[in-house]
């Protein structure tokens, strides 16, 4: 949120996770690296990307691990009931602590739920300050909600503290929560949060897959889409509450893909992710130059290594045109070389990685101009070579160059490894 500075988003993207922003039978996670780079490339510098997800605090930071994810602008968690800022910082709401606190008493949920033995608690970290979880069969699920939720409605009479609701989804998992809590209550909160401040985000895209998106849906003048794998739960009340609605569809792409399938139906604009374009650059008033400059040259070092362009001087002069012939690199570990005399060795390196498991992909890009013609760029570059991860921290400066590829040349560029992402080899290759 801090390349925000005040203004307000252009568009703001809430995303569950499992199975809609990240497609868990895709190893590959192409399509997942198809919305990254459509992010960093043109939305990261003035949008906001929010998370959604049933995961807790714990359960979440384990995918971070697991898949090529960006560093979100906000988090919310355990479905809808925590609310976290500034990417890894994770720095909690505390209004939206207080907000449920009201008609909420955990212990007596807890009491209340232990009564069916159909219930299995879910593990300990899922136990949240505002939500309890439990397992269910699905064959079994209809008859204990029901049950259950006129069990709670009576301890609501008799004591007036009480105010739960019950979330099913994914065929398997129930949540009882604060009545004013899920994401669509947490989103919502958002919005009212942002309105006040006098930023509300241009346009707004909601996306999910199961029951508990479902209240995404609901929030007022926002777009909707279902992915195409979205659940029997989700699409059920699709029919029911949403058919008809022109702001939801229903997405035949699966997963990421179905989101970037929402932006180009709904015209949010640029909607063409850098990796679907055959050609070198994407150019025009649209694209932030500068962040396609920074995407597309990465993006085609690792296709020029994974032989996934041709071999030919004019790719390669594509290279050499965007780098200033005094541009220094400073590597990681420490060694420091001229990068426009240094990328011929990336020349030798073409094909090393055919056929291997080897990407890049760009995260964080934080651009602040200094001069007329010269931009300071932070961001996080990551690759992932085989079952290896690595992240370099990096530094750069562009200079104005109308005749560059993206009208900009790099001038410097300083590396450091992330903390715990960093290799125990110099690698050659390496920009």
């Amino acid at each position: 949120m801090e390349g925000l500075k005040g203004s307000s988003p252009r568009l703001m993207i809430v995303s569950d996770l499992d199975n809609t922003m990240v497609d868990h039978h895709d190893p590959e996670n192409i399509s997942l690296l198809r919305f990254n780079a459509l992010w960093e490339a043109d939305y990261r510098h003035d949008s906001l990307l929010v998370f959604s997800t049933g995961r807790s605090p714990t359960l979440y930071k384990e995918l971070r691990k697991e898949k090529p994810l960006l560093t979100p602008d906000i988090t919310i968690m355990s479905v809808g009931t925590e609310i976290t800022y500034d990417g890894d910082s994770m720095s909690p709401d505390k209004g939206w602590e207080e907000v449920l606190n009201e008609g909420w008493d955990r212990g007596t949920v807890v009491e209340e739920a232990s009564r069916f033995p159909e219930l299995k608690f879910q593990v300990e970290t899922e136990q949240r300050p505002h939500k309890v979880s439990f397992y269910i069969e699905k064959t079994k699920s209809s008859e204990v909600i029901n049950a259950l939720s006129k069990q709670l409605e009576e301890r609501q009479l008799n004591y007036r503290q009480l105010d739960v609701k019950i979330i099913y989804s994914g065929g398997i998992d129930l949540d009882i929560l604060p009545q004013g809590a899920g994401k669509g209550q947490a989103l919502a909160y958002l919005l009212k949060k942002f309105n006040s401040e006098g930023k509300s985000p241009q346009n707004t895209l909601v996306c999910g897959d199961s029951g508990n998106d479902a209240e995404l849906f609901s929030v007022a003048d926002v777009y909707g889409v279902m992915v195409g794998n979205a659940q029997e739960e989700l699409l059920q009340w699709y029919e029911e509450n949403a058919k008809g609605n022109p702001k939801v569809i229903l997405a035949h792409e699966r997963c990421a893909a179905g989101i970037i399938q929402a932006m180009q139906h709904f015209n949010l604009d640029p909607n063409v992710s850098p990796r679907d374009i055959v050609g070198l650059s994407q150019t025009g008033a649209k694209y932030f130059l500068l962040g396609h400059e920074i995407v597309e040259f990465h993006l085609l070092c690792e296709r020029w290594r994974r032989a996934e362009v041709e071999d030919s001087n004019e790719i390669f002069q594509w290279f050499k045109s965007a780098i200033d012939p005094k541009c220094s690199l400073l590597h990681p570990w420490g060694v420091e070389e001229n990068l426009f005399t240094g990328i011929d060795v990336l020349r030798q390196c073409y094909g090393d990685q055919k056929g291997k498991q080897f990407r890049i992909w760009i995260d964080r890009i934080r651009p602040l101009k200094i001069s007329s013609d010269i931009w300071l760029v932070r961001f996080d570059k990551w690759e992932l070579i085989e079952q290896e991860r690595r992240c370099c921290c990096t530094t750069a400066l562009l200079k104005v160059k109308p005749d560059a590829p993206n009208s900009l040349s790099w001038i410097h560029i300083h590396e450091t490894w992330l903390d715990g992402c960093g290799s125990r080899t110099n690698l050659c290759c390496s920009i």
